[in-house]
C-alpha cells in the first residue's frame, strides 16, 4: 500500500481504535459459514430464522414469480459454501456503445432475464443492436450487515478520484440516492456499488432477479416484451410482496434481516507461508484497493457498534481493466466496486463475470489503475507468489 493511502487507512483505523490490532473476521472462532453473528439477541435470532426461511423459499407464479426472472429463490444464486454464498449462476447485462463511447440502455434497462413464466410468452431477447454483453456472478452476502454499518464518511475518506498521491490508483465513492430512504448515500452493495442499504438491495433483487414486485420496485421488468403481453403474463396485479399478517414483515424485510444478521466467513488456518503472503499483499500494493479492515460507525446495536470489518475492500469504484462495459447508477462502463476478499477460498470462479479460474489469473488480469500492482506481482519470485496466493487462500 502506498504511503498516502496507507496513512488514510491508518487514520480511519485509529479513529475507531483499530490501529495495531490483529483482526478476526468473525465475532468468534466457532462461527461457520451460514451462521448468524455471535452476540445477537433471541429476538434477532428469530428474525434471522424467518429471514433464512424466506431466503430459501422457492417462489411460484402464484406467488408472483416472473414473468421474467433469473431464479426462483435467493438461494439459487447464494448457496455455496452455505446459504448466503455464491453459485455458478450468472445474470446477463447488455447495452449499446456508440463510436464515441457513449453508452445507451436498450428497451429501458440493461438486465436481460434467463427465464420466463409461462414459458416462451414473455421471454426477453437481447436486441440485435446490442454490442455490449456482459455476465455478472453472484456476490456473497456473508457479513453484509457489518458492511452496511460502515459509515459513508469512512468510505469517502479512502477515495482519491484525482490520484493526488500519484500512485496511479484513483478510486471514488459511488454517490447514489438510496431508494429505501430517499437520501443521498454512498453505495456499497452490488458490482457497481448501486445500493447503500440492504433493504434497497433486497427490493432490487426480488423484482429484478425473481420478478416479484414490491414497495420499492413496484413495476414488472421484462425488457423488450410488449406491455400488453407483459400484462397477460402476470397473473397477479399490484404489489406482489405483501406484509405477513402475523409478523407485519414483507419478504424484502426478511431478506434484509437475514443478510444483516449473517456472520462473515472465518479465516482459514494461518502458517508462516500465509503470514509472509499477508506482508507481500501489503508491499505489492494489493491493499491499496483491498483495504484489510474498515470499521463500523456508532450504532445503537452493540453487535454493529464500532466493530472491525476485515472485508479486504475499500468499497470504492475503480477501473482495473476488468469492467463489464455497462453504466449503472454512479458507476461508469469500466468501473467495478472493489470486491471484498473475505471468504475468497470458497469462491470459484472469480472476477465479476466468473471468467477467472484462479486467484492468480484474476490478479494477472488487473490493469489500468492496478497496472503497477500487477507488475510488482509479476516480478515476485515464484516462492513469494506462492506465499501471496496462500494468504489469499486463507481468507
Amino acid at each position: 500500500m502506498r504511503k498516502a493511502k496507507f496513512n488514510r487507512w491508518v487514520a480511519v483505523a485509529a479513529a475507531a481504535g483499530l490501529a495495531g490490532m490483529c483482526f478476526s473476521q468473525t465475532s468468534g472462532p466457532s462461527v461457520r459459514p451460514g451462521n448468524p453473528l455471535v452476540g445477537i439477541t433471541a429476538a434477532e435470532h428469530e428474525l434471522f430464522r424467518m429471514g433464512l426461511e424466506d431466503f430459501t423459499e422457492v417462489e411460484t407464479a402464484e406467488d408472483g414469480l416472473g414473468p421474467a426472472f433469473n431464479g426462483n429463490s435467493c438461494a439459487v444464486c447464494h448457496s455455496v459454501p452455505a446459504i448466503g454464498g455464491v453459485s455458478t449462476m450468472t445474470e446477463v447485462r447488455a447495452g449499446y456503445r456508440d463510436e464515441d463511447g457513449k453508452f445507451t440502455e436498450l428497451n429501458g434497462g440493461t438486465l436481460f432475464h434467463l427465464f420466463s413464466t409461462p414459458p416462451h410468452r414473455c421471454q426477453v431477447q437481447i436486441p440485435p443492436e446490442a454490442n455490449v454483453i456482459a455476465r455478472r456472478a453472484p456476490i456473497p452476502v456473508f457479513g453484509a450487515g457489518l458492511v452496511e454499518a460502515i459509515a459513508d464518511e469512512t468510505i469517502i475518506a479512502l477515495e482519491d478520484p484525482e490520484d493526488r498521491d500519484g500512485d496511479g490508483i484513483s478510486g471514488r465513492a459511488a454517490r447514489i440516492v438510496d431508494i429505501a430512504s430517499r437520501r443521498e448515500r454512498i453505495g456499497r452493495f452490488g458490482w457497481k456499488a448501486q445500493h447503500a442499504t440492504l433493504l434497497a438491495f433486497s427490493g432490487d433483487a426480488y423484482r429484478n432477479e425473481m420478478g416479484i414486485t414490491n414497495d420499492l420496485f413496484p413495476e414488472e421488468v421484462a425488457l423488450g416484451v410488449d406491455p400488453e403481453q407483459l400484462r397477460l403474463c402476470s397473473p397477479k396485479r399490484g404489489i406482489e410482496d405483501v406484509r405477513d399478517r402475523r409478523t407485519g414483515l414483507r419478504g424484502i424485510d426478511n431478506f434484509e434481516n437475514f443478510m444483516r444478521l449473517l456472520a462473515p466467513v472465518a479465516r482459514g488456518p494461518m502458517d508462516d507461508s500465509v503470514r509472509a503472503g499477508e506482508s507481500l499483499f501489503q508491499t505489492t500494493g494489493c491493499a491499496s484497493c483491498h483495504v484489510p479492515v474498515l470499521s463500523t460507525g456508532t450504532n445503537q446495536n452493540p453487535v454493529f457498534d464500532r466493530k472491525p470489518v476485515a472485508l479486504y475492500s475499500d468499497l470504492l469504484l475503480h477501473d482495473v481493466g476488468t469492467g463489464d462495459g455497462i453504466e449503472q447508477a454512479a458507476a461508469g462502463q469500466d468501473e467495478i466496486r472493489t470486491p471484498a476478499l473475505w471468504g475468497l477460498r470458497f469462491r470459484r470462479p472469480l472476477l465479476h463475470d466468473g471468467s477467472a479460474a484462479t486467484a492468480e489469473e484474476a490478479i494477472l488480469r488487473h490493469s489500468m489503475e492496478a497496472e503497477g500492482v500487477t507488475a510488482k506481482f509479476r516480478s515476485l519470485p515464484k516462492v513469494s507468489r506462492q506465499q501471496l496466493l496462500a494468504f489469499l487462500d486463507s481468507l
